[in-house]
């Protein structure tokens, strides 16, 4: 071997350890090729943690009338209609099946009193739908995964950052990059790479991103000669962590409204009502009366509009800060705590319980939280 840098070889490179990178491989290895991980970071310390309210997926377990369909719906209402709509009936028509499998491979959902896997209420979904465990659930999914990848012996790369795809011709070859310990570099043959290497998100300022997500998949794909399509499609996540400045972005889970937490500005105004788009108006509930009611009765259709899709959300909130109704500190407040009993909250929300405890000094079971928009994912990526 050139002692300037060493060499592996293997049938499937994927690179990126998150939810999809684990499950490509997994799949890979299943097909009987030699498979390798490469991670950025350690593994199991991926984004998809932080898909921490759950996993949709039409199960009907809550609501039988519940299918692909209406998931597919859903997905395209809150898409404005700009979806890949033959990507968006695929995610539907799989998603349960692929929750079942997660299940076999030892994934721990909370449960329904009939013992079926038990789903919650989220934003832009017409019924509850999301499989999850407490509000960890992104974890419970990367626990899973990685398990059942280092059970299959795929070879896994960890602290290895990927510069650049190597080409034979027109044709991919493999990979080049450096140990992050001591920068030596490191050369992956390869007739098949794949790409899961995350998002873009620390290109913003606020970002509930972890440092990783510097867009280098993107960047290996274009240098390869690969088409770039919908990059302008970034979602804000509408409620991250605005105070202390140290923490500004963190994800708040939309678990916390999808149990009953309501959006309020400085006047302690359910501002909501005021942003909900005629698109949604048939759905939504037109005043505080009627989005209880739901709350407490789910059968009633009226949704409360706390729970329409992110980016309405997202611009709501920005547009009482700009109007001068935000909080102290540049957000508005997220109140479950006059809406849930502490237990309940601790039960349901146990990690933003104890991530506000931690990092804010605030419990959430007798005070609000400060929320304001953090730039969440990329939808756009390499056309495939």
């Amino acid at each position: 071997m050139d002692e300037r840098y060493e060499t592996h070889e293997c049938d499937v490179l994927v690179v990126g350890a998150g939810g999809a990178g684990l499950r490509a491989a997994i799949e890979a290895s299943a097909q009987g090729v030699r498979t390798a991980l490469v991670c950025k970071s350690l593994l199991g310390k991926a984004h998809t943690v932080m898909a921490e309210g759950g996993i949709a997926a039409a199960l009907g377990n809550v609501w039988p009338e519940d299918n692909w369909k209406v998931h597919f719906r859903d997905t395209m209402r809150g898409g404005k209609l700009l979806n890949n709509w033959r990507m968006a009936q695929i995610h539907a028509q799989e998603a349960p099946a692929r929750v079942l499998e997660l299940e076999e491979w030892g994934a721990l959902f909370d449960r329904t009193r009939d013992g079926l896997i038990l789903q919650r209420d989220f934003g832009g979904h017409r019924y509850a739908r999301l499989a999850h465990v407490g509000d960890r659930t992104g974890l419970e999914m990367i626990r899973t995964l990685q398990n059942h990848a280092v059970h299959k012996g795929i070879d896994v790369y960890m602290e290895c950052t990927i510069q650049r795809l190597l080409k034979d011709g027109d044709r991919i070859a493999g990979a080049i990059g450096y140990w992050r310990e001591n920068g030596r570099f490191v050369v992956f043959k390869a007739p098949a790479v794949v790409l899961a290497t995350g998002g873009i998100g620390k290109v913003y300022k606020i970002t509930s991103n972890s440092w990783e997500y510097t867009g280098d998949g993107i960047g290996l794909a274009l240098q390869a000669g690969a088409d770039l399509i919908d990059m302008e499609m970034v979602q804000f996540h509408p409620t991250g962590m605005v105070w202390p400045p140290s923490v500004r972005g963190i994800l708040v889970t939309e678990s916390v409204r999808g149990d009953g937490g309501t959006l309020r500005n400085a006047s302690g105004e359910r501002f909501m009502f005021n942003y909900i788009p005629e698109f949604f108006r048939t759905e939504t509930a037109d005043n505080e009366k009627e989005a209880d009611a739901w709350y407490e009765d789910k059968r009633n259709n009226r949704r409360t509009p706390d729970l329409l899709p992110r980016d309405e959300v997202a611009r709501a909130i920005n547009a009482e800060v700009k109007a001068g109704r935000g909080s102290e500190h540049g957000g508005v407040f997220l109140d479950i705590a006059s809406r849930r009993p502490a237990d309940y909250i601790k039960k349901r929300l146990p990690s933003m319980y104890h991530q506000f405890r931690e990092l804010a000094d605030v419990d959430i079971t007798s005070a609000a939280m400060e929320v304001g928009p953090t730039c969440h994912y990329v939808m756009g990526g390499v056309r495939v």
